[in-house]
């Protein structure tokens, strides 16, 4: 703010309002400052002013009452038109000042000294001044001295702008001073419709993963690489600004008539790179989001986080740009309020319930397990399937919660039903953020031994199979779990190209067959031949065959006649409470208990 002034009216005029703006800590500094020229100079008034096209404003004094003027009527215009010190030792004895309305009346001005306030550039924004209602005479030694305390002035105000207005590493004006520009222009009655786009390009959980092996200084050469590409790339013009917002997220706030859109933004940055050092070149993958407003209208924060909802949306949906939307921006405030609402029902054990799926033997008709589905009976919305609210707290430390409070319930039931005829084991769903957490195959393997069971009652169905294949993490804790005696499930099988790979790479004991795969093979010709082939391949390999979703009684007979081990849907029974469930498994299971 206080850097890059030259030949920029409208920035000058923002580091102007800046320093005019109230900031009680440094106004504290800059009062201990005036408080530092008297003592030093042996002048009893002094004061620190700054000046715009027409008014002075005093900003720190001591012993000086004056607080503001017209900029024509200010001794310190004369410093700041100069840019050199102005000694004025008896203004009676000046003709300029003879008449003057600071000599003749309140506050009675004698004896003046002003030093410009002089940034790096050379630019002027005030004065230091010592004063008296007495004359004074002031040695050159007393000019070198309020010259140099001038400077340690200025050096001041440029350490509290880079403090508190630019960003560390990249050098950019900071969020905070993207803010205070807003503030600025709403105040000054700024009415043109102005446009704020966001621009995400670096893949910061990347960033710092290459951090841990390499430290933090190629992520900041990283980071300071995009910042000059930026401007390089997107050239923006007078008036038109870039920031440093987040750490790998900048912004550009211009007018609504700029090129500079969203759209246009992420098209110029399409398939570029930057440097991370060493001769290492990371690619940036760009979304950007954009809110268009007239400041004034509406609070900056409010911009934005308009300009963030919007962004975010854009990269939940995987596309380059998006305006802001209120539609979507109230769905997403809505999830928002959902999470909070499960974080609640969590901490209160409140609503959430399991149902419980049968699996049934092809071959005896007997029930042999359970998968356990999670259910939220939500006070307002009713019932909610996982799929209203698990992929939103995948998004958060929530889906662990899930997990913990899942497995919980379901050792329960197990520990109630030891030793029943009706005891079978249960499944649950895992996500591959909870297979990658350090030691969680051995705290599951803790709660089973606490609970005295075997493992073996406890099945784990992998979910996201695509991301567990690309974590390590996850793949280890799978591997772990398999070796603790716990049965792995894949889920969905024969829904993607890709599925027999896993076959080969991940320990796994059934194989669910997706609903897509086995609906119509009572009826399509094709159908039967590629489910058939598909339980042969997998009864070769030695994997107990599961199919889900089925509905009648025909597909049970083919599945039969293929070798499938195991069913599960509607033709046996829906997903049960856990109440219901106990009377159907101890009537299914009655010739046997």
């Amino acid at each position: 703010m206080l850097m890059n002034l030259n030949g920029d009216n409208d920035r000058r005029a923002q580091a102007l309002q800046a320093l005019r703006n109230p900031d009680e800590s440094r106004d504290d500094v800059l009062r201990k400052f005036v408080r530092l020229a008297s003592q030093a100079l042996g002048i009893p008034g002094s004061f620190i002013s700054v000046l715009d096209d027409e008014h002075q404003f005093v900003q720190a004094a001591h012993n000086f009452a004056l607080r503001q003027s017209s900029r024509e009527d200010s001794l310190c215009r004369h410093a700041v038109d100069s840019d050199s010190a102005v000694v004025v030792p008896d203004t009676w004895l000046d003709a300029r000042f003879v008449t003057h309305p600071l000599i003749t009346g309140s506050p009675y001005i004698r004896f003046y000294a002003g030093a410009p306030l002089k940034n790096r550039e050379g630019i002027v924004l005030g004065t230091l001044c010592v004063t008296d209602t007495e004359p004074h005479p002031f040695s050159a030694e007393q000019v070198t001295t309020l010259k140099l305390l001038a400077a340690l002035v200025m050096s001041f105000l440029e350490a509290w702008h880079s403090a508190g207005f630019a960003d560390p590493v990249t050098g950019l004006p900071n969020r905070q001073r993207l803010i205070r520009d807003l503030q600025f222009l709403a105040a000054s009655g700024e009415n043109t419709s102005r446009r704020l786009v966001l621009i995400d390009c670096i893949d910061m959980p990347r960033a710092y993963e290459l951090a841990r092996s390499m430290g933090m200084g190629p992520v900041e050469s990283l980071l300071k690489d995009v910042a000059t590409l930026l401007p390089l790339r997107l050239r923006p013009g007078p008036g038109e600004m870039l920031y440093t917002v987040a750490t790998g997220r900048f912004a550009i706030l211009t007018r609504d008539h700029s090129h500079l859109t969203a759209g246009w933004v992420a098209g110029r940055l399409e398939g570029i790179s930057a440097d991370l050092g060493e001769g290492i070149a990371v690619a940036l993958a760009t979304h950007t989001g954009e809110v268009t407003f007239t400041c004034g209208e509406i609070p900056p924060q409010e911009a934005l986080r308009r300009a963030v909802s919007a962004l975010h949306e854009a990269i939940g949906r995987g596309l380059p740009s998006m305006r802001f939307s209120q539609d979507a921006d109230a769905r997403h405030t809505q999830d928002f309020t959902l999470m909070h609402e499960l974080a609640c029902a969590l901490r209160e054990d409140c609503g959430l319930w399991l149902a419980y799926q049968p699996k049934i033997c092809l071959h005896s008709g007997i029930p042999v397990g359970l998968e356990a589905l999670l259910r939220w009976r939500h006070p307002q919305r009713g019932e909610l399937s996982p799929a209203h609210f698990v992929p939103l707290a995948e998004q958060t430390e929530l889906l662990s919660e899930l997990t913990t409070w899942v497995t919980a319930r379901v050792i329960k039931r197990l520990t109630r039903l030891r030793n029943s005829c009706t005891q079978l084991p249960v499944t649950i769903n895992i996500s591959s953020r909870d297979f990658a957490r350090e030691g969680f195959a051995d705290a599951l393997e803790t709660k089973m031994i606490r609970a005295k069971l075997p493992t073996s009652l406890l099945g784990i169905e992998c979910l996201e199979t695509e991301r567990i294949l690309e974590s390590t993490a996850a793949m280890r804790g799978l591997e772990m779990l398999k070796l603790r005696g716990f049965g792995i499930s894949l889920d969905d099988f024969g829904t993607g190209y890709s599925n027999i790979s896993y076959l080969r790479r991940m320990p796994l004991d059934v194989i669910k067959l997706d609903r897509s795969l086995i609906s119509e093979i009572s009826s399509d010709t094709a159908s039967r031949i590629i489910a058939r082939s598909i339980i042969a391949m997998l009864k070769d390999l030695d994997y107990t065959v599961l199919a889900e979703g089925v509905e009648n009684a025909e597909t049970v007979t083919a599945l039969t006649e293929y070798g499938c081990d195991q069913a599960q849907g509607f033709f046996y029974s829906r997903a049960l409470p856990e109440a219901e469930l106990d009377e159907w498994l101890a009537w299914k299971m009655r010739g046997l208990c």
